[in-house]
């Protein structure tokens, strides 16, 4: 497919992170971009600002009439469930490919770096897409994420280097032609697509097969893949050591194969993070971004919206607002903010995102959210999917051992907050609780 003969794409779940990213790209190539979504968000509100036009309702006569086969690409989500206008489409015989298919056309016309895994791919591909983009190449990267320098998903213009998130969910990432890659983690979730941990390694595997020189095939140490190996405190092909904290700023060493660095600065706080930094700069330093410009880079990096992100910072209270909706990102944001905040009683809020998720990972979930101080639990963010019987939060709740927890529905939850003594809060999930932060954020000002 001839990219350059498009001159109209057409978003199905035009609000999705991931997708949104891909229309902001097509609007600034020059291309005509409109979309359906199901609900208004901020994210929708910012693409209707930079002249994308939105609907919100299943409405095929809202669909451009210039929009004709010929000219139109069709982009969905496996994410969406059909509809009139994905009938009519089809009906109709327009090009009609999912967002991983359209990454994959894009990536196969650049100079490819994918980063896929489990946990980390948003923070990692964004530390890199920034790495290179303030190194000066000609880059975009596609996030799944807001990151705090450029409040966008999307950095960059650039139309020979290309920065995605390799996604596992529906194999997608299978659809991508990396050139540099990294596997961050390959801990075991989409079970309502790949049925059990063996397959979804597997779709790993087969990811990490399509780089040939395993020399730009970035792995955490460990884990089950050739390629060139990242650790922190043991040895690597590049290791980070000398962790200290100054000015609530990580700063470290870095062991490559040929030199050490010394002195890295980075902000984000976790361990997780510290790994997610290595792992850009790694593949960034293999492709020959000087050193000098990888460090300054690294020290001005901001973050990610809802990874450990600070809503609120004082000596009286610290609001912290994160996307994690794995155990495995639970135990993250908890060793972060022991880190940062041994002496103080921490409330976490969890929104559970997905009935099969929370059914698959109950018990890990229970053991995770026990480590906090205080857990409040929201009813289950159902996503694309129906309830599963006796899967909810309810059921969840039982199953955490620390007896300072409660189930509170979302509507209450803001005048609950007011009244806690907790003076660090932690609102996580992947579900509609980010759209809450800014009225939370604001109540919890005037505490």
């Amino acid at each position: 497919m001839n990219l350059n003969q498009i001159h109209n794409v057409y978003f199905i779940g035009i609000g999705g992170i991931g997708m949104s990213a891909l229309a902001r790209y097509f609007k600034y190539i020059g291309k005509n971009v409109s979309g359906y979504d199901k609900t208004p968000t901020m994210l929708t509100k910012e693409l209707e600002q930079e002249g994308i036009a939105i609907h919100f309702t299943d409405d095929v006569t809202q669909i451009p009439s210039s929009y004709i086969q010929e000219n139109t690409l069709v982009v969905y989500t496996p994410a969406i469930k059909q509809l009139g206008e994905w009938e009519y489409f089809k009906e109709h015989q327009f090009t009609i490919k999912k967002r991983a298919e359209v990454l994959g056309i894009i990536t196969k016309d650049t100079f490819c770096f994918a980063v896929a895994g489990t946990h980390g791919k948003t923070t990692t591909s964004s530390i890199l897409g920034h790495i290179l983009y303030e190194s000066g190449l000609d880059v975009t990267a596609f996030l799944g994420g807001i990151v705090e320098n450029y409040h966008s998903n999307l950095i960059g213009k650039g139309k020979t280097i290309s920065v995605v998130e390799a996604d596992e969910f529906d194999r997608s990432f299978l659809h991508l032609h990396p050139d540099i890659a990294c596997v961050t983690s390959m801990d075991a979730d989409h079970l309502d697509i790949y049925g059990d941990t063996h397959a979804i390694q597997n779709s790993f595997k087969e990811f990490a097969n399509k780089v040939n020189d395993k020399t730009k095939l970035f792995v955490p140490k460990g884990l089950p893949l050739e390629g060139t190996t990242l650790s922190i405190n043991s040895p690597a092909s590049f290791s980070v050591s000398n962790i200290r904290i100054e000015n609530s700023t990580y700063v470290f060493d870095v062991t490559t194969p040929h030199e050490i660095i010394n002195n890295v600065k980075f902000a984000l706080p976790g361990h997780h993070n510290l790994m997610n930094a290595l792992t850009a700069l790694a593949m960034a330093k293999t492709y020959g971004v000087a050193n000098d410009k990888i460090i300054k880079a690294l020290e001005s990096f901001k973050g990610v919206q809802r990874r450990f992100s600070y809503q609120l910072q004082s000596e009286k209270l610290v609001y912290i607002d994160d996307y994690a909706h794995h155990p495995t990102e639970i135990n993250a944001v908890h060793q972060a903010v022991r880190e940062l905040y041994a002496d103080k009683k921490v409330l976490a809020v969890f929104q559970p995102h997905l009935f099969s998720r929370t059914q698959d990972f109950a018990q890990d979930f229970a053991q995770s959210l026990s480590n906090f101080d205080e857990i409040v639990l929201l009813d289950i963010y159902p996503a694309r999917e129906l309830p599963i019987e006796g899967v909810t939060s309810s059921w969840l709740l039982e199953k955490i051992q620390n007896k300072n927890k409660k189930l509170i529905q979302k509507e209450n939850l803001i005048e609950y907050l007011k009244n806690t003594d907790a003076q660090v809060i932690v609102t996580i999930g992947a579900g509609d609780i980010g759209e809450m932060v800014p009225s939370i954020k604001k109540e919890l000002e005037n505490k």
